[in-house]
């Protein structure tokens, strides 16, 4: 593969991004195209977690600059992570000691988007839907769009998310299973009147609380470093639940207000702890919405070809492990060592995306069912 090789990715999200940043960095004419019709996102959760292995992708993938700003605008770092009854007795704790300035715990999504946007406003064009894909020829293929037109070049990579058009097409069979679960995100603003409502350890960390009646909800504070323009402290909520437990079906659960949705959460925890109780109150009403908890079905590897995937595009995970966003760093990270490797003419380009999908297979693969075994401990009573 030459160094001039163009390079299409389908979605502008964590790994897409970063991926781009790290082939851009290298020299490589890279094209990124994303649905959102401007860089703030849908409705995926509030905070990230960043684990050491998503601290050591972004210091390969990123610039300096990037990687500054993402540092700069990413949450001042917590040492905890606990679990607690509903009526705040905690029955697991586990500290991080020795977390230094230069990495990163926490994120806030649209912070970090448009950290790691930094440099790339002409490699990446918002408001272009992926349909599907032709392959025009020998490692050619061409990126076809539902807005109409389409873009060529020598590898397409499905980093789109877990409805991946990619995928769907490139691999019909691989299955992605509801587990079932749902869970109703919000958040509360951090000011005057609200700081001192936050109990001390939901400062420090991710604090898991469940009942015995299958509610559980975690709770994690986002304070900025360097707070982003227009951006707010916040504690972020979740609450979580099978279907059967909200007694509320999917076909309604997915078309109520967002006030509605801030509404099932205060009854579910009606009779916990007062702190909990009075965080539910004071949460910002018109900031909840629903997503399904969902884990892509294990796959063998396919044949190699001009098109792969990325993220929750091909291993979509519970995010009970905090390590979705991680996984997904860690495939731009392998992918973007590879093609460059290719670039500087150590193997073929059809090399080079073997090698990345023999490793981020099993990997992905291997990080769901961890998080599978952490889910089933955390929603043991909710089944």
């Amino acid at each position: 593969m030459s160094g001039g090789a163009r390079i299409l990715i389908a979605g502008a999200g964590i790994g897409g991004l970063a991926l781009a940043q790290a082939l851009r960095l290298g020299g490589l004419d890279v094209a990124v195209y994303e649905r959102d019709p401007t860089p703030k996102t849908r409705n995926q959760g509030y905070r990230i977690h960043i684990d050491p292995n998503g601290n050591a992708a972004l210091r390969t993938c990123l610039p300096v600059q990037a990687l500054d700003r993402v540092r700069r605008t990413s949450g001042v770092n917590g040492d905890l992570v606990a679990a607690y009854t509903h009526q705040l007795e905690q029955v697991m704790a586990q500290t991080f000691p020795g977390i230094t300035s230069d990495e990163i715990t926490h994120v806030d999504r649209d912070a970090f988007r448009q950290g790691l946007l930094t440099g790339l406003a002409d490699a990446v064009c918002f408001g272009r839907t992926v349909a599907g894909y032709q392959l025009t020829g020998p490692g050619r293929v061409r990126v076809d769009f539902v807005e109409g037109g389409s873009d060529e070049g020598d590898l397409l990579i499905g980093a789109d998310g877990v409805g991946s058009a990619i995928r769907r097409q490139l691999l019909p069979h691989a299955a992605t299973r509801d587990l079932g679960l749902r869970c109703i995100y919000g958040r509360m603003t951090i000011d005057e009147a609200t700081d001192t409502l936050i109990p001390e350890d939901f400062n420090r960390g991710f604090c898991w609380v469940a009942d015995e009646n299958g509610y559980g909800a975690g709770f994690a504070t986002v304070r900025f470093r360097s707070r982003p323009e227009g951006a707010t402290d916040y504690l972020m909520t979740t609450l979580v639940a099978t279907s059967e437990r909200l007694g509320t079906p999917d076909e309604t659960l997915f078309k109520l207000s967002s006030e509605a949705l801030w509404q099932i959460a205060v009854e579910a925890t009606s009779d916990w702890h007062p702190a909990i109780r009075t965080l539910f109150a004071h949460a910002d009403t018109d900031t909840f919405f629903p997503i399904a908890i969902r884990a892509s079905e294990r796959i063998d590897v396919w044949e190699s070809g001009p098109v792969t995937l990325l993220g929750d595009a091909i291993h979509t995970m519970p995010p009970t492990g905090g390590v979705g966003a991680n996984t997904a760093l860690q495939d731009a990270a392998t992918l973007a060592g590879e093609l460059l490797s290719a670039a500087r003419g150590e193997k073929s380009l059809a090399e080079a995306v073997a090698a990345y999908e023999h490793v981020m297979l099993p990997r992905g693969f291997d990080t769901i069912e961890n998080s599978l075994r952490m889910a089933d401990r955390m929603f043991a009573k909710a089944h």
